[in-house]
């Protein structure tokens, strides 16, 4: 691949997507395989004025091994190390960078059961830290192609021709490919800030998915959230930054209680590497009461049961079923393109930095607000080329906000 458009690439996940401050620092979260990569990025991220880059290095295999093997009281629990970041965190409140490069299949082997019983506890203890800094810090997740993720995604080609291609992709989802990426950017975020704008305006109470496949799902929302969409802002600096690279959506939280009927998932969900394909989950009173999976039941029924609160949806967001990832018709196995080719909901927790006024409320202002709150953040994929979503405003009218698949406002 070029090596000026990967450059322009890490450019623009450092300015547009984490938008480094100066003087600020910065972490980088990737998998062992991408270094060169995370080294182009680092150089862009002090470029554009970090005064420092704390690279934290993974790898898959290292992680089952911990996961299936170690002591599980200890690995159950946050330690000082792990601790000590998560106080520094607070102190200093870095961007944060997440380089999305994993195999699809990466926790093929791991133990699902094991593996709950960690994140259910040690997730606690992480959302304990992350409250006190995860708003007023910028973050950012973009992929860089590793050989396991291209031969998942291109089999029939050979590896550096599978890298190349999944390269390319990359950089045309991610608005990278032609042009002046950051330019790109400013358009596509006015784009969806238009769409954001008439969601918020319509002021709606609830939406009314269908499909042919069987999806008929009831969604009511909260009258003090808004929708946002592409871009958020930090909570007191008001730093604006791209979580997402790349982004198609607009979103918001529903009512936690509030949902109800059957909803199909459209592409497969790779949840911590485990791939979970053509599932159902069915509803009553805002819980998952009931699902069902072609392959992966097992890993869904206790990603679902992993807190009291992961069985309640936390986010709806809207993407056109034209968008530039759906339109490559390619399934990439991983959540952050996949969900962005599509309509989608995620299991778990939700956003209370859309409630109007978040800045100002107490966190007991918020807990009794009926927004759900978890450890987990699963997003699956429901968006078809035939879904209706019908919204519902609080003064009674529907309005169609989706029809065969794309947007109808």
């Amino acid at each position: 691949m070029d090596e000026l458009k990967i450059r322009n690439y890490a450019k623009l996940i450092a300015v547009v997507g984490a938008n480094i401050q100066k003087g600020q620092e910065a972490i980088i979260v990737a998998n062992i395989e991408t270094a060169p990569f995370v080294e182009i990025l680092t150089e862009e991220l002090y470029k554009a004025g970090a005064s420092f880059v704390d690279i934290q290095w993974q790898n898959n295999k290292i992680g089952i091994l911990t996961s299936n093997l170690a002591d599980i009281n200890k690995v159950s629990h946050l330690n000082d190390v792990e601790k000590a970041r998560h106080e520094h965190n607070i102190k200093v409140l870095p961007a944060r960078i997440w380089i999305d490069s994993d195999d699809p299949h990466a926790m093929d082997g791991i133990d699902l059961k094991r593996r709950s019983e960690i994140l259910a506890i040690k997730g606690k203890e992480t959302r304990e830290y992350r409250d006190k800094y995860d708003d007023e810090c910028q973050w950012c997740i973009a992929g860089v192609p590793s050989l396991k993720w291209a031969k998942t995604v291109f089999p029939n080609l050979r590896d550096e021709e599978a890298i190349e291609k999944l390269w390319e992709y990359i950089l045309i989802t991610s608005r990278a490919y032609k042009g002046d990426p950051i330019k790109n950017w400013e358009i596509h975020d006015k784009n969806l800030v238009n769409h954001m704008n008439l969601l918020n305006n319509l002021n709606l109470k609830s939406l009314h998915y269908t499909s042919k496949n069987g999806t008929d799902l009831y969604v009511e929302l909260l009258e003090n959230v808004i929708w946002e969409a592409g871009g958020e802002n930090t909570k007191t600096k008001k730093i604006r930054f791209q979580p997402n690279i790349p982004t198609e959506e607009c979103f918001t939280s529903p009512n936690k209680f509030k949902t109800h009927g059957i909803v199909y998932s459209t592409k497969p969900l790779n949840y911590n590497g485990i791939l979970i394909e053509n599932f159902s989950i069915r509803f009553e009173e805002g819980k998952a009461v009931d699902v069902h999976a072609e392959k992966g039941e097992e890993a869904l029924k206790q990603m679902i049961n992993l807190d009291e609160n992961a069985c309640y949806l936390g986010e709806c967001a809207l993407v056109a079923y034209h968008s530039p990832i759906n339109d490559l018709n390619t399934i990439f196995f991983s959540t952050l393109y996949d969900e962005n080719a599509s309509c989608h909901l995620a299991l778990g927790t939700a956003f209370p930095n859309l409630i109007k006024g978040y800045e100002n409320l107490s966190k007991e202002e918020i807990d009794a607000i009926s927004i759900n709150k978890s450890i987990v953040h699963t997003d699956f994929m429901i968006g078809s080329k035939d879904l209706s979503i019908v919204g519902t405003t609080r003064d009674g009218k529907e309005v169609q906000i989706f029809k065969d698949g794309d947007w109808s406002i």
